[in-house]
């Protein structure tokens, strides 16, 4: 039996944000989308309130709040405006479920916020176990609330130990797609446009992923994820490129059994199924046909091509502050290149120099991840000014 589920989504115009308003929609009976939050996209998040009828927005750009607020002037629905009022949205009586798909460090007070106000957790935002895993640990149990992974390859994982909780995991294997450049040599990835990397061959996301993709970087922040979600050691965690990703991914179990969970690439299916665990909801999504992939491939990533995932196993392993750093790095590195600034050559080489530069903490308390990431930010854009 399901019960309704008030769900707030955190990044409602984005692209997962967009497609769980679709899971929504399909599933007036089970769910209503009771907040929705975005950036800036102020036009679509007027048409996403009109059409979903929330209770609450909030738009984080307080610039955009005028242009908000008279659009829906005439309906029974709040506005508010500014990242604190996200942050504070999340504790509202209003909802069951936060479904967290901001891109990048902006998700992480909202999710802990969420976390203590005993709101189980849609998790779409890596970013903050990849900057908190330990805290973000430690409040999930003090709380003893869920965290359910939306995460393609983490809700694989999760899929395929549900059943299986009193037996240990050998290792995991995250499934990548290898992105639009797996085959180019170095020489061929310096000459890489933007345009390029915006074209993900199998999967739609929004920009910063999809360029985090193109890096690899998002396999090795998927990799310091699952060590938290699924308290794993960093050995117990290896990546493969899967280039039709169809399996999206696998574990393998101490007696050598490997269980996987395969489908098309499609985030509507670990998006509903976060919302409905441990029950499943009948969908019309397009079936996986076995006749349509006579082959399915794998091979070992490219971490010489491709030396972001080196780079977050070396942070995964030292832990402390170094992962939140890495994230930092990133995200100023990718907005960097989508501003034309950099080449995409150059993201691992200024995320590398970055985390060589901040000095190592070991506290797991959120001032130290919020001076990391700062620090972090200062010292890539220092170093990204320098390269023009």
């Amino acid at each position: 039996m399901i019960l309704m589920k008030k769900i707030a989504i955190l990044g409602s115009t984005g692209s997962i944000g967009t497609q769980a308003l679709e899971v929504t929609e399909q599933n007036p009976e089970y769910f209503k989308a009771e907040i929705l939050t975005a950036g800036s996209n102020a036009e679509l998040l007027i048409k996403q309130a009109l059409r979903f009828n929330p209770n609450t927005v909030v738009i984080a750009d307080k610039s955009k709040y005028k242009e908000v607020s008279d659009a829906l002037a005439p309906y029974p629905i709040k506005v508010f405006a500014g990242s604190k009022a996200i942050e504070e949205i999340v504790t509202s009586s209003e909802i069951d479920t936060v479904l967290t798909a901001m891109v990048g460090f902006s998700g992480l007070i909202p999710t802990i916020n969420a976390i203590k106000a005993k709101k189980d957790i849609a998790l779409a935002n890596k970013e903050t176990l990849v900057v908190a895993g330990e805290l973000i640990s430690k409040l999930i149990k003090q709380n003893k609330v869920a965290v359910l992974p939306v995460d393609s390859e983490h809700s694989a994982i999760f899929q395929s130990i549900t059943g299986e909780f009193n037996n240990e995991i050998e290792k995991i294997y995250l499934t990548a797609s290898g992105g639009p450049f797996r085959t180019l040599s170095k020489e061929q990835l310096k000459k890489v446009t933007k345009a390029q990397a915006l074209k993900h061959p199998n999967w739609n996301m929004g920009a910063k992923i999809t360029v985090d993709s193109a890096t690899m970087m998002n396999k090795g922040l998927e990799a310091i994820e699952a060590k938290w979600l699924f308290d794993l050691k960093p050995e117990q965690i290896d990546i493969i490129v899967h280039p039709q990703s169809i399996i999206h991914s696998l574990v393998q179990f101490t007696d050598g059994s490997i269980k996987a969970q395969m489908g098309l690439p499609d985030m509507k299916l670990p998006i509903q199924y976060a919302f409905t665990y441990p029950a499943r909801l009948k969908t019309n999504f397009k079936r996986f046909n076995f006749a349509d992939y006579p082959e399915l491939t794998f091979e070992k990533p490219d971490t010489d091509k491709f030396p972001n995932i080196k780079t977050a196993y070396e942070a995964m392993k030292k832990g402390g502050n170094m992962p939140c750093a890495v994230n930092a790095a990133n995200e100023k590195a990718v907005e960097a290149f989508l501003n034309d600034k950099i080449s995409f050559f150059e993201i691992p080489e200024i995320i590398e120099k970055t985390v060589n530069k901040i000095n190592f903490a070991a506290d797991s308390n959120l001032n130290t991840y919020l001076e990391t990431d700062k620090e972090a930010r200062i010292i890539a854009e220092e170093i990204i000014k320098n390269k023009n």
